[in-house]
């Protein structure tokens, strides 16, 4: 079983929290990104950067990252599927989004939605606190 995910910012993490950073401020004024919370900015951030085949809709954000580092409506998933996410997180945090993204993007629509959205809950605190998002 993986040890819990904590932010642990190397080199390609910070250089994808810059990504991020400069996504979002191109996206600011977009219409697609008015009315939303900065969490889902986040997620929809990361899909621009590290962008993924799915026509999928993205499901609810979870409501607390540090608990559990899934969303809450992956909790009643399988064993197997909840330990794909979580080694998809961990690889995002060593390795950066791009690599992980693309292991996810080889998984189902549900993992890799999961993930989005895990990655968000786990980055927006981070982004807030350096202040690229409200």
């Amino acid at each position: 079983m993986p040890e819990p995910i904590t932010p642990n910012f190397e080199a390609a993490l910070e250089a994808d929290i810059e990504r991020l950073s400069v996504e979002l401020k191109e996206r600011r004024d977009h219409p697609e990104m008015q009315g939303l919370s900065g969490h889902e900015k986040v997620r929809e951030a990361i899909r621009a950067i590290a962008p993924a085949p799915t026509d999928d809709k993205p499901a609810a954000a979870q409501t607390n990252v540090f608990q559990n580092p899934l969303p809450d409506y992956a909790k009643n998933a399988t064993a197997e599927t909840k330990l794909e996410i979580e080694t998809l997180l961990e690889s995002a945090f060593r390795d950066g989004l791009a690599k992980a993204s693309a292991a996810a993007a080889k998984s189902n629509p549900f993992v890799l939605d999961a993930f989005h959205d895990a990655l968000a809950g786990k980055l927006y605190p981070e982004l807030k606190k350096r202040g690229i998002v409200e």
